[in-house]
């Protein structure tokens, strides 16, 4: 996919290294990652267990810090940024989809989905009508009042999807998001995910083993040993 210098990249990195130390032993997870994301665009990151995806993620999410290198999120260079900074940024502009869902087992799906805007000081009448709203949209319109235990695999990846929409960033990241379903209930988050990309206007960037899934994407991203290589 050729670069259009006329849209913005919602999230770019530079140089990115990531090292980590132990037993007086380093090892280099990323060495020299560039990368840019932008509006709107669906990008896949592929590569075998233990070459750096999940690491990379971290690091764009602004959930670890590099090693060397910068990461920017629309236009906003994170380096120099204190903690609170980086997680006002972080709740502001990113949203988050895990294998597995992470979702408070003591709360409904309606208030899942708002706790990110709650956590930013909303007031909960109106995060819950935020969350309403977009719970909805992933088509749980009907089981908003359920808890995570009431609701199937599918449904509860749907929640995470929803939570990860509700702040109406600019990306959201997804770490391995089908990795836990079956073949099924896999192909109707494909679905939801492009559906998602193309309605909300809302880039992505999908870490997967499943080639199914970064086929879907307009660019693929593969980490050997570390470093980028484009398809």
């Amino acid at each position: 996919m050729t670069e259009n210098l006329s849209v913005p990249h919602v999230l770019q990195a530079r140089n990115l290294v990531k090292r980590y130390t132990e037993g007086g032993t380093t090892v280099e997870v990323l060495r020299d990652v560039s990368l840019h994301i932008a509006a709107g665009e669906m990008v896949a990151i592929v590569g075998a267990s233990g070459s750096g995806k999940s690491t990379l993620l971290h690091l764009l999410g602004l959930l670890d810090t590099p090693s060397d290198g910068d990461v920017e999120v629309d236009g906003q260079r994170v380096a120099g940024l204190n903690e609170t900074e980086r997680s006002r940024l972080r709740n502001r502009r990113l949203g988050f989809v895990y294998q597995f869902h992470h979702l408070l087992p003591e709360f409904s799906a309606v208030d899942n989905v708002a706790m990110p805007l709650i956590v930013r000081r909303e007031k909960r009448p109106v995060a819950r009508e935020q969350a309403r709203e977009v719970l909805a949209q992933v088509g749980l319109q009907h089981r908003m009042e359920h808890f995570p235990g009431q609701l199937s695999g599918g449904e509860r990846q749907r929640v995470a999807l929803a939570r990860a929409l509700v702040t109406r960033p600019g990306c959201v990241l997804a770490d391995e998001p089908t990795g836990n379903l079956d073949r099924y209930t896999a192909e109707s988050m494909f679905e939801l995910l492009l559906r998602v990309n193309k309605e909300f206007g809302t880039a992505l960037a999908i870490v997967t083993h499943d080639p199914a899934l970064a086929a879907l994407a307009h660019r693929q991203l593969y980490i050997e040993k570390g470093k980028l290589v484009e398809s």
